[in-house]
């Protein structure tokens, strides 16, 4: 190693215990803000609700009891369903909780894999600007598709399913993640640091890794938190119009179209479902705006 790729080494391990230090305080400012300590809060128990639910569920999810089919809240014909049961006389709170890990889980799944494919997408037509063009306007195409008429066409061409749903998530994820990912991209490839890292001979992965994603990380990790919201409502939404989720399978938004047809009858069957997922997509929208007001130094000023 040549004596001025000291400095530089040097200079990227102080970022890295920098960016240690920046998580700290970014928690520390979300915890200061009523709403997002509220959301993350809120969030924190629907996740940790989601995955133990097999633990903590009261009653199996598939099992029915059409003895006590569209038990209101509180009716005396269960007094052990908090919440009421379902048309196929299943306890509303274990649906509900069944259902919470499969959105929560389509959501995560489809934002992590799509939002990595468009974060890498962005940062190599920032980085390469020979593909700059051709990758811009494939994402322009993608973009130029309503989320939910996209998400319709992919789930009906590979057909109904959760592996059609997800995939149908994942692709409108990419190319709105691509565009935030190589704004902040084109930023960094500006900086100086950049320059240095070339002129003491780093390869292109290194410049990549070391420098230009990890600074181009807060931005595109806000973005995703706010994606994640979207996709769970798009998720939900394609499930209540018959292509994701199939039954018997809980799922908030298969849930919501199940009960629709007792709205008049036994409303909490559908109403249920969707405040669920009303309040888990404002909530994650909420954090998302937090996240980007602690990680960005102009708002912070």
């Amino acid at each position: 190693m040549t004596d001025a790729a000291i400095p530089l080494q040097s200079e990227a391990d102080q970022r890295a215990i920098a960016a240690l230090r920046r998580k700290n305080a970014v928690w520390r400012r979300i915890l200061k803000d009523p709403p997002a300590a509220l959301a993350a809060l809120f969030l924190f128990i629907v996740v940790a609700a989601a995955i133990l639910a097999p633990w903590i569920a009261p009653f199996d999810p598939y099992s029915n009891n059409m003895r006590l089919r569209l038990c209101p809240i509180g009716g005396a014909r269960c007094p052990d369903f908090l919440l009421g049961a379902d048309q196929q006389g299943r306890d509303m709170v274990t649906r509900m909780l069944f259902g919470l890990r499969s959105t929560l889980g389509i959501g995560m799944i489809a934002v992590l894999i799509g939002g990595s494919i468009g974060a890498a997408i962005g940062l190599m037509a920032a980085f390469y600007r020979r593909l700059d063009t051709p990758l811009m306007r494939l994402v322009d195409v993608l973009l130029s598709f309503p989320a939910i008429l996209f998400g319709l066409a992919i789930a009906a061409v590979v057909g109904t399913g959760l592996f059609g749903l997800i995939l149908a998530l994942c692709v409108t994820s990419v190319p709105s993640i691509a565009r935030i990912a190589r704004g902040a991209a084109q930023s960094v490839m500006q900086q100086e640091y950049m320059e240095a890292g070339r002129a003491v001979g780093l390869g292109d992965g290194a410049l990549i890794w070391r420098y230009l994603a990890i600074n181009c990380w807060p931005t595109i990790l806000i973005y995703m938190t706010l994606q994640l919201g979207q996709a769970i409502l798009l998720g939900a939404a394609l499930s209540f119009l018959g292509l994701g989720a199939q039954a018997p399978t809980a799922e908030l938004g298969s849930m919501a179209a199940d009960g629709r047809k007792f709205l008049s009858i036994a409303p909490h069957v559908s109403t249920l479902p969707c405040a669920a997922i009303f309040l888990v997509v404002l909530a994650f929208n909420v954090l998302g705006d937090a996240l980007r007001d602690a990680l960005d130094p102009k708002l912070r000023q």
